[in-house]
Order: structure tokens, then C-alpha cells, then sequence
């Protein structure tokens, strides 16, 4: 089943991103070569391509897992968790529709 994990940004957060950013991609590039990483990315916190000094307010993960308790573990293990940029971490189930 595919499950949403949106994660909500504290404020603030752009300098503890930038430095946790390598171990949460290796994170999602090992997703993405299971074949299990529908998308992944982040939400700036101004509309733009690149908020620059603004940050992001939160990221979009979208992918396979074999329950809600599998999802939440992986997002609850994720080093934006342990590093403090996310204030809260939403796991919900996903229907995917379209495309």
C-alpha cells in the first residue's frame, strides 16, 4: 500500500535541513532503488523554485510500505526527525489515482 508522510517543519529549520539532507536522500535513494519511492520533496516556504534564505516549511514523501505501523517506523526514523527539522510527521494511507 502507498502511504503520504508529510513532514512539518519547525521554524527556523533551513540550517538543521541543510546539514541532515545527506542521510535523509540516502534514505530515500535506498526507497527509490527498492522500487517502493513513488515522490519526494520538499515545500518551499515562499513560491519559488528556490526559497533561498526562506526554507521550506515541510516535505512530501510518497511511498510503498506493507502497513501504516511500517510507514510511521520509517518515518519516524528519518534524520530530519533526530536532527530537529520537522515539528510533527502526518502518515496517512494514499490512494493513487492518477497519473
Amino acid at each position: 500500500m502507498r502511504y503520504a508522510i508529510i513532514g512539518h517543519d519547525n521554524d527556523s529549520s533551513l540550517a538543521l535541513r541543510r546539514e541532515a539532507r545527506p542521510a535523509h536522500l540516502a534514505r530515500l535513494e535506498a526507497l527509490r532503488d527498492d522500487g517502493r519511492l513513488i515522490l519526494a520533496g520538499p515545500f518551499p516556504a515562499i513560491d519559488g523554485e528556490d526559497p533561498g534564505e526562506a526554507g521550506f516549511s515541510g516535505s512530501l514523501i510518497v511511498a510503498e510500505f506493507e502497513s501504516l505501523e511500517a510507514a510511521r517506523a520509517w518515518a519516524d526514523a528519518d534524520p530530519y526527525v533526530a536532527a530537529g527539522v520537522y515539528a510533527k510527521v502526518e502518515v496517512k494511507p494514499f490512494k493513487h489515482v492518477l497519473p
